[in-house]
């Protein structure tokens, strides 16, 4: 029998909101102290406002980054990873719109070289889920607007940034255990997670020669606003429960994975997935 994870819970918005979640994700490692790996750099981050997006951009912070969080609407969300970031003596550029859009992602690179002057690290995080229990109820509205946002945002983001990508930058997609394992339910977001992982080895290849390097993160069941916005209660009480280390994991866990790649520490990897999903084994 699962084990009950979380207090019941539903958001009937989406996106969901950090804000409204208990108990609240956890975002902020205390036991990391930052040494500076991104000292005077400066970061995109799509999905910035909340969960996983949230935790790299406090992350990035600590060690020195200037950040740009893009985020939909969740304006209470953002402002609170703003005012974190800004804890850590950082700048923070909130930008709200919808990435599934070239127009919106271009505005978003003008801006950050507006605010900051140059680029760095681009984080492509954002993503949306709709599960449903056959593919006969995927519509081709639900279809179209998962994969705007979910791949054609990292093809919008990535084209508007490179020209600004320095040599040593680096490109950091999320994708899923879900490209890896499948799920039933969430078809067409296990199909862009998969074209994701796809995107970041062949973008890999097509980078290499001007020192750019592209790697991605591959969480598995991860206590974010996503949840209780997507599943029925009965799914999020038991949310991550599955997976051999029999929890859900926080957004603190999974952020040390996106600095690794982002900073020199990685500087012999490109084209790589890293897999926080709680033991999970894919052989990928």
């Amino acid at each position: 029998m699962a084990k009950q994870q979380q207090p019941p819970q539903q958001q009937d918005h989406r996106p969901g909101l950090e804000s409204e979640m208990t108990p609240r994700p956890k975002s902020d490692d205390s036991h990391h102290q930052g040494t500076g790996k991104l000292l005077g750099k400066v970061a995109i981050i799509t999905g910035g406002d909340s969960g996983i997006g949230r935790a790299v951009a406090i992350a990035f912070a600590r060690e020195g980054a200037d950040v740009a969080i893009v985020y939909l609407n969740e304006h209470e969300d953002a402002q609170e990873t703003a005012q974190l970031v800004e804890k850590e003596g950082r700048r923070c550029l909130a930008m709200a719109g919808d990435v599934g859009t070239i127009r919106f992602c271009n505005e978003c690179l003008d801006r950050t070289l507006q605010e900051f002057g140059h680029v760095d690290i681009l984080v492509n995080n954002a993503a949306e889920q709709h599960p449903q229990d056959s593919i006969t109820k995927i519509s081709p509205e639900q279809l179209e607007r998962t994969f705007r946002t979910n791949i054609f945002s990292f093809f919008y983001m990535t084209q508007a940034a490179l020209p600004h990508l320095p040599e040593g930058g680096a490109i950091i997609n999320t994708t899923s255990v879900t490209a890896y394992k499948g799920s039933w339910h969430l078809l067409d977001y296990s199909a862009t997670k998969g074209a994701i992982v796809s995107f970041t080895r062949s973008l890999s290849q097509a980078l290499a020669d001007k020192r750019i390097r592209v790697n991605a993160v591959a969480p598995g069941p991860i206590w974010t606003p996503l949840i209780p916005s997507t599943f029925p209660t009965e799914k999020v009480e038991t949310f991550g429960s599955d997976v051999p280390l029999k929890r859900v994991g926080q957004p603190e866990e999974v952020a040390p994975c996106y600095l690794f790649l982002a900073s020199d520490d990685s500087s012999y990897m490109t084209g790589q997935v890293l897999h926080p999903n709680g033991g999970t084994v894919v052989n990928g």
